[in-house]
């Protein structure tokens, strides 16, 4: 039985619609993503599916409770980390866990949590010198403090650099593996490929595609390319020739061949006939990016 059901959900902000008739449902211990660009209507979803804004019309039912009509009884059992929020600058992190731990029935242990999180060194640290990673650690523990069944995570890693983005990729993982059944908002693609067992594709207030991301990805024709620079100039219509070859293009000094079947041996076996050495050479599958591109005739911009 689905955790959270959604089923025809709109929202309009005056002349324009932020959520066009979006329906999904997410299952019990899984972690379903939410992926789009800015502007998509992602966190508006996830405001409504948590009770913080009224929908227009659509329903959505959230452990069997109304997340309007039943939003103080969804709270204790609901954790929101929200893509725009910030603490008092003088805030002391136990102080925050504390005060927010009164909010709920049945608290988590939050020193514990701070130990989990790696975070017990830094429990009288002020908000305001926390670095951008512990910042986000502490979103998750104050998502986490009421010990609820489900947490909605939005735009979770923004801002944060490399390895930080990866740490709190652990730390999902870890909690999902805990019981938590997750609702991830993103952009990032490899966010998504990495954390998610399902996806929402949104484009534009709808919902284009849902799926795993490695059906989301196979819904993408089975080319690959393989690039490199070849050590001398050869006629490249000599790959065009090939049959697992459908487009050659040069880019400076490589070469991208876009292909299917066993396109890099095709490729490989012309360059060894014509005595051409395939420099830097690498294969790139397709990709989420791909799959992206192929379902909404568009690259995914963070300005769009």
């Amino acid at each position: 039985m689905a955790i959270i059901e959604v089923t025809n959900l709109h929202k309009r902000y005056g002349g324009t619609v932020a959520v066009d008739d979006v329906s999904f449902a997410v299952e019990p211990g899984e972690i379903f993503g939410i992926l789009g660009p800015n502007g998509a209507g992602k966190t508006t979803t996830v405001e409504c599916v948590s009770g913080l804004r009224a929908p227009d019309r659509g329903s959505i039912t959230v452990l069997g409770f109304d997340p309007r009509r039943d939003r103080d009884e969804l709270r204790q059992r609901v954790g929101v980390q929200l893509q725009e929020s910030r603490l008092p600058d003088k805030l002391r992190l136990w102080e925050a866990l504390d005060l927010y731990s009164s909010y709920y029935r049945r608290p988590a242990d939050w020193n514990r949590l701070l130990e989990s999180l790696g975070l017990a060194d830094k429990r009288n640290t002020p908000y305001h010198k926390l670095s951008g990673g512990q910042k986000q650690r502490l979103s998750i523990a104050l998502a986490l403090v009421g010990s609820p069944t489900i947490a909605v995570l939005d735009e979770l890693t923004t801002g944060l650099d490399p390895q930080a983005r990866r740490d709190t990729w652990d730390l999902i993982e870890q909690v999902r593996d805990s019981g938590v059944t997750i609702v991830l908002v993103t952009h990032f693609m490899d966010e998504a490929e990495r954390l998610c067992d399902r996806l929402a594709l949104i484009d534009s207030g709808r919902i284009v595609a849902l799926d795993t991301p490695r059906g989301l990805i196979a819904q993408v024709a089975a080319e690959q390319r393989v690039l490199f620079r070849p050590s001398a100039r050869f006629d490249e219509r000599l790959l065009l020739e090939v049959p697992e070859v459908t487009s050659v293009q040069q880019r400076g000094e490589q070469l991208v061949v876009t292909g299917t079947g066993n396109v890099l041996h095709a490729v490989t076996s012309v360059l060894a006939r014509n005595h051409i050495i395939a420099q830097d050479l690498r294969v790139e599958q397709a990709s989420l990016d791909d799959a992206f591109v192929s379902l909404t005739g568009r690259p995914l911009t963070l300005d769009a």
